[in-house]
């Protein structure tokens, strides 16, 4: 038996030499001196999409692989039937958010945990398929400390690229159980002199193009495509409600 301790223990080194190589990436030009004063580069919002593609399957397929734009992925996709699938381990970046900002946030992949969820954009999610996605959200919020109330669209962080999830998401279900925000009646009407505008800035929308936000903003929180690029005064009393809670 000794002549096969040696390879043996050739073996086992190599195998723990590719271990660390996998995970510490280390330069050849300095000597290691490992200091246990780090942690994981953790995320601190996390963004919702829908996949605008007709199943699940078809969606697994452009995650893994690439689409007319490059490729693209995420943490999690959430089946129409309820099944979650996760396709990139929570502590990579995965390529799902693009360019944009959420407040002071400008990398949003670096920042972010991205969610998939599979609808085509014109039907009501299935309501299987949204308790599944409370239960990740618990699940993720939990494990990585995710503050509840960071739940973003992506159309918030890019609004002028972005219209996902679309109106028929619903928000106000996902705030009732504990995620995200929603307004409260109970608040009553915005004070006068209240800006809406920076309101919305404050609570995290980018100004560049601000047709285009007032849109993902009227689909998030009043569910409609229909209304006018203005701000009017149920807007501002939303936005008075969303900063009396997230200030």
């Amino acid at each position: 038996m000794r002549r096969f301790r040696l390879p043996l223990v050739l073996l086992a080194t190599a195998l723990l030499a590719g271990c660390a190589t996998s995970t510490d990436i280390r330069s050849p030009l300095a000597t290691w001196v490992p200091s246990p004063n780090h942690n994981v580069r953790s995320p601190v919002i996390i963004v919702l999409h829908h996949t605008d593609q007709d199943n699940v399957q078809q969606s697994l397929h452009t995650l893994r692989t690439a689409n007319s734009g490059g490729r693209v992925s995420s943490h999690y996709l959430v089946g129409s039937d309820g099944h979650i699938y996760q396709l990139v381990a929570d502590n990579l970046r995965a390529w799902h958010a693009g360019g944009g900002r959420w407040g002071s946030i400008t990398d949003l992949n670096s920042a972010s945990i991205g969610i998939e969820i599979d609808n085509d954009g014109n039907s009501p999610f299935a309501p299987e398929q949204i308790a599944a996605l409370i239960r990740l959200l618990t699940d993720v919020c939990t494990r990585l400390d995710i503050p509840r109330s960071q739940i973003i669209a992506h159309a918030d962080l890019a609004p002028a690229r972005k219209q996902d999830p679309s109106r028929y998401f619903p928000w106000q279900q996902l705030a009732e159980a504990g995620f995200g925000v929603w307004p409260r009646a109970s608040d009553g009407p915005a004070p006068e002199g209240f800006d809406p505008w920076l309101g919305l800035q404050v609570f995290g929308y980018a100004l560049d193009h601000r047709a285009a936000t007032v849109g993902a903003f009227h689909r998030r929180f009043r569910g409609r495509d229909d209304l006018p690029a203005t701000l009017d005064a149920e807007d501002a009393r939303i936005l008075h409600s969303l900063l009396l809670q997230t200030r």
